[in-house]
């Protein structure tokens, strides 16, 4: 598999990993009133924000386990090939510090289980795919993120890069099914992102370790997962 095309298909709403459940906190701010033509401002808010935050988080889970594998090379390499485990497990822990909405919590977990069953059954014997076993069930989708474009072969930036184009596209999808948008401007919505998505890129890749993880949060965005998460009728978890 190329380098690119394994870091696109991360972001193909097509992965088996339960993206088509999330709509990155859309289906509740709508439900509260956001406009529609608030939208592309709404992904440039979460870019900045917790989008910055776990693009970062992807870049240090991408480096905890020595960063470009290459697959078909696995077998000749040395036991363990730079994983390292705990640095690993420091990063996965400074994010959840940084997510102190619980629903948002769980839904990021429901992702990365299911980047993690992914990487099962590609790569079971990876020394990068074990050392994220060793974080429970359910790792943050960022951490596994990281993990799972590091084993594919994907560069660092496009770590980052596909980590903000991912959830930029997720909104995109979730207001078709939401709101009586045209699909040529959602489109137009993530291409209109391509500057902002560039300059938090550059600042994920800027950091150089947990200690200097980013911690900004939209606690607008918090709020409405929190009450999104007892109402009865919804299409998405979150």
């Amino acid at each position: 598999m190329s380098t690119g095309l394994g870091t696109l298909l991360l972001a193909d709403a097509r992965l088996p990993v339960g993206g088509h459940t999330y709509s990155a906190g859309l289906e509740p701010a709508l439900l509260d009133g956001l406009p529609v033509e608030r939208i592309p401002a709404y992904i440039e808010a979460r870019m900045r924000t917790v989008g910055l935050a776990e693009a970062a988080a992807s870049v240090l889970a991408y480096r905890a386990v020595g960063g470009a594998f290459v697959p078909d090379r696995i077998e000749a390499g040395p036991e363990g090939l730079g994983v390292d485990a705990d640095a690993l497990a420091d990063v996965h822990e400074a994010l959840l510090a940084r997510s102190p909405s619980a629903p948002l919590r769980e839904i990021s977990g429901l992702l990365g289980r299911g980047l993690v069953r992914l990487a099962d059954r590609l790569w079971p014997e990876h020394p990068a795919v074990k050392a994220l076993r060793t974080l429970g069930r359910a790792p943050q989708r960022p951490i596994a993120l990281g993990v799972v474009a590091a084993v594919m072969g994907s560069e660092e930036a496009e770590v980052a890069r596909v980590s903000l184009y991912d959830d930029a596209q997720t909104v995109a999808s979730a207001a078709l099914k939401l709101a009586p948008v045209d699909p040529v401007d959602a489109a137009g919505w993530v291409l209109g992102a391509e500057g902002v998505i560039s300059s938090v890129v550059a600042e994920a890749l800027a950091v150089e370790g947990i200690d200097d993880l980013p911690a900004r949060t939209a606690p607008q965005i918090e709020g409405w997962s929190l009450e999104h998460r007892v109402k009865t009728r919804r299409i998405f978890v979150a």
